[in-house]
């Protein structure tokens, strides 16, 4: 039986420029439960990477609550949340970016082990990161390098090493194979899959990528400027997505087949500012079903029957 392990509520993140507040995240409500995948999808800019900044309190929010193992922590300062980040791992983007060059991967993996004290002696540490590189597929050889003598996707491995050092909870994961090849992206994936089975680990997605999200995640949500507008299993949204945007959102993603027809793309126009969104509903100016209603009242993010969550005036 799943359970809540993190939960968030109305979370908002505005950040201040000269034409008014940018409002990167604007009340967004979602549960992960214990032990799943949650992917989340969306244009690039819509406020993805953001959200998991302000989930993992490396972003003070605005406005909103985050809720970790049942206990608040929206208001948590440093020192409390210094015992909370081994329950909370990270992989970043670009594992290019993500390693410090001039650490060898036995520092870079041992150094989460020993800021939590979990291993003071050098022989345990030797032993942990060993196991750690096993589970990645990495040999032990691998230990002495520096980041600039790895591939692209042994480095990626080094950072879903580390995130996992510390045996964690829950891991976010920022676009993990956007930077890799498609050969080495299907590896990494098996082998976070694999890794989140054996350590009964949540794992909480992001990505512009559906095809990717369709394969890791179990349930979906779909992110616009700032708002989740639907969420719910994935294959209830794979197979009928109900927001307007999600439906062209999918539909904009090819098919692997020469003789499927390419249907009309259904999103038209631009994506409105974060600094000024458009009142209603922030889909309305490219929704085709748009009613005058749209234009007045934001819709209620509410759940249906069928066991998803969507904002809009249509349901």
């Amino acid at each position: 039986m799943s359970s809540t392990l993190m939960e968030v509520r109305n979370l908002k993140k505005h950040f201040p420029s000269p034409a008014g507040p940018v409002k990167a995240v604007d009340g967004i409500n979602l549960k992960i439960e214990q032990g799943k995948s949650f992917g989340l999808v969306g244009e690039s800019g819509c406020g993805k990477s953001t959200l998991i900044r302000v989930m993992l309190k490396l972003l003070e929010p605005t406005e909103g609550e985050i809720i970790f193992q049942g206990q608040d922590i929206t208001k948590y300062g440093f020192r409390e949340m210094r015992s909370l980040r081994k329950e909370m791992g990270m992989v970043f983007q670009d594992p290019h970016l993500a390693l410090n060059p001039k650490m060898t991967v036995f520092d870079i993996i041992s150094r989460p082990l020993k800021i939590h004290g979990l291993a003071r002696k050098k022989g345990e540490l030797m032993v942990q990161v060993v196991e750690l590189m096993q589970a990645m597929g990495l040999q032990t050889e691998h230990m002495i390098r520096f980041p600039h003598e790895l591939s692209g996707g042994q480095k990626q491995r080094i950072g879903v090493a580390r995130a996992m050092a510390v045996e964690p909870k829950i891991i976010f994961l920022d676009e993990p194979t956007s930077a890799l090849d498609v050969s080495v992206q299907t590896k990494i994936l098996k082998l976070l899959e694999q890794a989140r089975r054996e350590r009964d680990l949540t794992f909480f997605y992001i990505s512009h990528d559906i095809n990717l999200i369709r394969v890791v995640a179990d349930i979906m949500g779909v992110m616009y400027l700032g708002k989740i507008v639907e969420m719910g299993p994935k294959a209830l949204l794979l197979k009928d997505p109900h927001h307007p945007y999600t439906r062209g959102l999918f539909a904009a993603v090819p098919e692997p087949d020469p003789d499927i027809i390419i249907s009309e793309i259904q999103l038209t126009g631009e994506v409105p500012s974060p600094v000024n969104p458009p009142p209603g509903c922030n889909f309305n100016p490219r929704c085709p079903h748009v009613m005058d209603r749209c234009r007045k009242e934001e819709p209620e993010f509410k759940e249906l029957s069928d066991g998803r969550s969507v904002a809009c005036h249509l349901y």
